[in-house]
């Protein structure tokens, strides 16, 4: 039963990860690109480390799985923010400001 779970997680992480992957490819500027992708990402490794830790052997094992997992939560928010606010700082606007301002919206004015 609990090789069975543990397989369903680690697929369920696969599909987050192939999600995050897809919208890498697939969104219109980067930071929905940065969305997908941290969102996805952090998610499908949260269902494979618990996947995985199902298999582990022994509790220090686990605590290791569990300690990367939040290490990458941290790392992934805080590289996606500086590249956020980097990507600002350089004029690169969000898509939807652009078409916002083509079409002459007039919550752009206030």
């Amino acid at each position: 039963m609990i090789d069975i779970l543990s397989a369903a997680l680690l697929l369920t992480g696969a599909f987050f990860f192939m999600a995050g992957t897809l919208g890498l490819l697939r969104f219109p500027d980067i930071y929905c690109r940065l969305h997908a992708l941290t969102k996805a990402d952090n998610l499908g490794l949260g269902f494979v480390a618990v996947g995985l830790a199902l298999q582990a052997s022994s509790w220090s094992a686990r605590l290791q799985l569990l300690l990367t997992w939040l290490l990458v939560l941290v790392a992934a928010a805080t590289v996606a923010h500086l590249l956020a606010r980097s990507a600002l700082r350089e004029g690169i606007e969000p898509v939807r400001m652009l078409a916002d301002r083509a079409h002459g919206d007039p919550d752009d004015a206030a």
